[in-house]
């Protein structure tokens, strides 16, 4: 199957020119999209078709994708750059990561704040803050029906014990 394209396109040469060309090539000037040649003096026009409209629109259209996909993985690769530093998150211990918690939180924390920011039960919070008292990693005191998790240094003054005078 082929397809022909009729594109109208003036040529200003002389007759002789064309065919000569025509021959060097070594191509029939039946194959080939129709050329008119005139003797006048008018510039070269091109005939705008609508399949003509339609394929410069596409090349435009083209052109424009590949300039976005382009922008788009330029701004990709900056901002793989710049999380360059990696998750701690994903290599922290459940121990680490409660203790990392308080830290932020200024030193002190809830213990029903801790069991909604880390999505995991009561029983298992719990275990994990017993573990971390036991080693000397968090101080749990007792407020009422709650529990506050301080790390050691950021306990409250009211429940520290009061110091005794140095003795000389």
């Amino acid at each position: 199957m082929s397809i022909q394209f009729r594109v109208p396109v003036a040529v200003i040469a002389p007759t002789d020119t064309v065919s000569t060309a025509l021959v060097s090539t070594g191509v029939s000037a039946e194959t080939l999209i129709p050329i008119i040649v005139s003797s006048h003096s008018q510039p070269a026009q091109i005939g705008w078709s609508p399949h003509l409209a339609a394929l410069v629109g596409i090349l435009a259209l083209a052109l424009l994708g590949g300039v976005l996909a382009a922008r788009n993985r330029f701004d990709e690769r900056n901002t793989l750059v710049a999380e360059s530093e990696p998750r701690s998150e994903e290599f922290l211990t459940d121990r680490e990561r409660v203790q990392q918690l308080v830290r932020e939180n200024g030193g002190r924390m809830k213990q029903s704040k801790i069991v909604n920011s880390v999505d995991w039960s009561k029983a298992k919070v719990s275990r994990l803050l017993a573990e971390l008292e036991e080693e000397g990693r968090v101080t749990k005191l007792r407020l009422g029906r709650e529990n506050l998790v301080c790390l050691p240094g950021h306990e409250p003054t009211a429940s520290q014990s009061p110091e005794k005078p140095k003795s000389e």
